[in-house]
């Protein structure tokens, strides 16, 4: 039995689509262990799903665990069916837990613990508190309430003339004496309900002072546990807050990290330009450094000074001179306009002129920047090939 029910409560929690049952995913596996743990202390209490509809009319597919829980009354063993609904929520807040009498059972009126529509609210559900509390428990004080003051009794129809007269037994809910569920109450034509339990003596008072001191124990203690959750539920409250506010800066701390990596990979590049761009230096010094003495300082031309060393770097040169020569001239314009020196159509049309020249040696060497590059990134390609082969 202990097998099928695992293998029951695998399948149905288990279940992924429209079929899975709406419980949290974190919290399936402690539902599993209450029910197993459930089942191995109450064999009469077996797990099911079944459809359950709330008040405003949604219906959704539960777990609850269908049977009967042993109670001892009056030094005599009772099985009280009852039906125990794992909400949605479950098992952070406590199940609903209804008293299901057969029909040759009615419910008592009043009963301090259960309602007349079969709604039971012992102290341990107004207590539940995750992740202490749990369905065994729940059981065992269904069974420890019930025994104090049990909650069904088995009617008994007018006696009849028949030769053999017999109870209304019921052999589902019997105990192993073949006792009623229930002790019987005694049907009356009189108004005034019968007494419970069959009993018609006065009560003791001690006994009345002391069930009246124990309840209000009882109502104190609720009352204490009710404030203890409340102040639990703010502290884990503020726990969430800060878990949530710690995780929002542990993802603002990753991307300030990934931001500063990228960065750091763009520095080293460019410091790896700059490292090869001054080894070109470095060797051009070397190449002209004897060239030149003291004496034929002053007799430099400075134009011919500077050599290009392909045809791309010539054309970079003469762009970047003439680009800097029309920023001159339309300079010169500006001062000339500002002092009256030109009249102003035509300083426009010679504004016009120069900055469509300037624009196409800007074109010009931009393209042939990009050209550079490329040859750049070619000649170290193949500077690094050779040391890979090597190494």
């Amino acid at each position: 039995m202990a097998q099928y029910t695992q293998q029951f409560l695998n399948s149905v929690l288990s279940q992924r689509g429209p079929a899975a049952l709406p419980y949290a995913e974190d919290m399936k596996w402690h539902i599993r262990q209450h029910l197993m743990h459930l089942v191995e202390a109450y064999p009469s209490l077996q797990p099911k799903t079944a459809v359950f509809t709330h008040n405003d009319g949604r219906a959704v597919n539960l777990l609850q665990a269908d049977g009967t829980v042993p109670m001892s009354f009056q030094g005599v063993t009772y099985n009280i069916p009852v039906l125990i609904w794992l909400m949605e929520s479950y098992p952070r807040h406590a199940p609903l837990v209804f008293v299901n009498p057969t029909r040759d059972m009615i419910i008592k009126r009043p009963h301090p613990f259960v309602s007349p529509n079969g709604v039971v609210s012992i102290p341990y559900l107004h207590s539940w508190l995750f992740p202490s509390s749990n369905l065994l428990e729940l059981a065992r004080n269904l069974a420890h309430f019930f025994a104090r003051d049990p909650p069904l009794y088995s009617q008994r129809k007018p006696s009849t003339p028949t030769p053999t007269p017999s109870p209304n037994l019921n052999p589902a809910y019997a105990s192993v004496n073949s006792s009623p569920a229930i002790p019987p109450r005694e049907y009356s034509p009189s108004p005034t309900p019968p007494p419970p339990y069959g009993s018609g003596r006065m009560e003791d008072p001690a006994e009345v002072y002391k069930k009246n001191a124990i309840n209000k124990l009882i109502a104190d203690l609720n009352g204490d546990i009710r404030e203890m959750r409340k102040g639990s539920e703010g502290q884990m409250e503020g726990a969430f807050g800060a878990q949530a506010v710690l995780r929002r800066r542990e993802e603002e701390l990753r991307k300030g990290v990934k931001e500063m990596q990228d960065e750091k990979e763009a520095l080293e590049q460019q410091l790896q330009m700059v490292l090869m761009n001054t080894d070109v230096l470095e060797g051009w010094l070397r190449d002209n450094q004897g060239k030149l003495d003291g004496n034929k300082a002053d007799h430099v031309d400075w134009d011919e000074a500077f050599e290009p060393c392909d045809v791309l770097s010539k054309q970079m040169l003469d762009c970047t001179a003439s680009d800097m020569a029309v920023e001159d001239t339309i300079y010169a314009l500006d001062k000339a306009v500002q002092e009256g020196a030109i009249p102003f159509d035509q300083y426009l049309r010679s504004v016009r002129l120069l900055s469509r020249e300037q624009f196409f040696h800007r074109a010009t060497a931009t393209k042939v920047r990009a050209v550079q590059m490329q040859a750049q990134v070619a000649s170290m390609a193949s500077r690094s090939s050779p040391q890979n082969a090597f190494s």
